[in-house]
């Protein structure tokens, strides 16, 4: 699958995401937000910094300030390099010298930030020894929306790593399952994600018969037979941003039950697929296909929430769940992902990313949503 690289993000994009970072900071009564290596700091900078490291590693955006990014002078010269280092200021720290004591003049002494989910506790401790009066709060409660609206450039990545998905998923249906183990099915989808330009491969779920049964099944060294039902679920990332699909496909002719159970998902997703539209709240795309699979006598077997946003991480927020208020925006891209799972027997799971446009909803995984049949 050969299709022309997107234009890189540029120094000015980045700006952009610090400032609105910033801005969003000050709406939500922050002194300012605290970015620690992870998704948040490469959405923000385009730095990812080069290895796991215990040495602290610091974005500060306050309203009001250049931002500045606090990073070990043995890693400044890679953070040099990155596309958004011309839109901040690089303080650089030496081992033997306290990096908190050096961060703490950036912040406000009796500030709230938020901070990035995966930050240290090692590092928040340190700065609060520094500024005992500052407290901190997890940028998931705190700004869950900062990258859920994506523009232009991402959703133009968004639907080319969902057509890869798409591509990956047509050429599975021709190698053969039966007799062959779980592990061997998802090899050859983490092999078809890379040809078809997954840079990053996060999973490969491969559930067959009872194991389909579970959502989030570890492919594993069951032998897959015919007669079985297999869950397909496998993403990564392309150009930096996230695919993720689901099809449920049978070795051989099914019986009328597994055919019934798995039209009643197809009808679940679809329905909650054109559901999707500006201003419903999340939780109502959960809703209507609840209410499908409930309705059918399965809704104790919709074991898990209908969705969750992609992006540049395969689950971010928002969260298409029972409680979820946020109204969906156009640029919201998440999955619409139903299932139902009879313990013991076998699963079926269906999935799409959609983002919301200004009318409605346009699905990014397009693949046939019937049974298939494998051989």
């Amino acid at each position: 699958m050969t299709t022309p690289a997107p234009a890189p993000f540029t120094a000015d994009d980045y700006r952009a995401r610090m400032d609105r970072a910033a801005r969003a900071a000050a709406d939500a009564g922050l002194a300012g937000v605290l970015v620690a290596p992870g998704p948040d700091l490469v959405w923000l900078t385009g730095y990812r910094v080069p290895a796991d490291t215990e040495r602290l590693t610091l974005l500060v955006l306050a309203p009001g300030q250049d931002p500045v990014l606090v990073v070990p002078k043995l890693e400044a010269p890679d953070a040099e390099r990155a596309t958004g280092a011309p839109a901040l200021t690089l303080r650089d720290w030496t081992d033997g010298v306290d990096p908190y004591a050096v961060t703490a003049p950036l912040l406000a002494a009796d500030g709230r930030f938020g901070v990035s989910d995966n930050a240290w506790a090692l590092h928040l401790l340190g700065l609060q020894r520094q500024l005992p009066g500052s407290s901190y709060t997890a940028l998931t409660d705190a700004l869950p929306m900062l990258r859920a609206v994506k523009d232009a450039a991402e959703l133009e990545r968004l639907a080319a790593a969902g057509a890869a998905a798409d591509a990956a998923y047509e050429e599975i249906r021709k190698v053969p399952f039966a007799g062959r183990k779980e592990t061997d099915v998802a090899g050859d989808l983490a092999d078809l994600l890379r040809r078809f330009g997954h840079e990053q491969v996060d999973f490969t779920v491969v559930g067959s018969g009872p194991n389909g049964a579970s959502p989030h099944h570890e492919a594993g060294d069951r032998v897959i037979e015919r007669g079985d039902m297999v869950v397909l679920d496998f993403g990564g990332l392309r150009h930096g941003y996230g695919s993720d699909t689901s099809r449920t496909v049978h070795v051989g002719e099914p019986s009328a039950e597994e055919q019934r159970v798995h039209d009643v998902v197809r009808e679940a997703q679809d329905a909650a697929c054109r559901a999707v539209r500006p201003g419903i709240a999340c939780q109502e795309v959960d809703r209507v296909a609840r209410a499908v699979i409930t309705d059918a006598g399965y809704g104790e077997h919709f074991i898990h929430r209908t969705g969750h946003g992609i992006g540049v991480t395969t689950h971010e927020p928002p969260y298409m769940i029972e409680g979820e208020e946020q109204p969906l925006v156009p640029g919201m891209c998440f999955s619409v992902e139903p299932g139902i799972y009879l313990p013991g027997r076998f699963g079926v799971r269906i999935e799409d990313i959609v983002t919301v446009t200004e009318t409605g909803g346009r699905r990014f995984n397009t693949t046939a949503r019937e049974l298939a049949i494998v051989d």
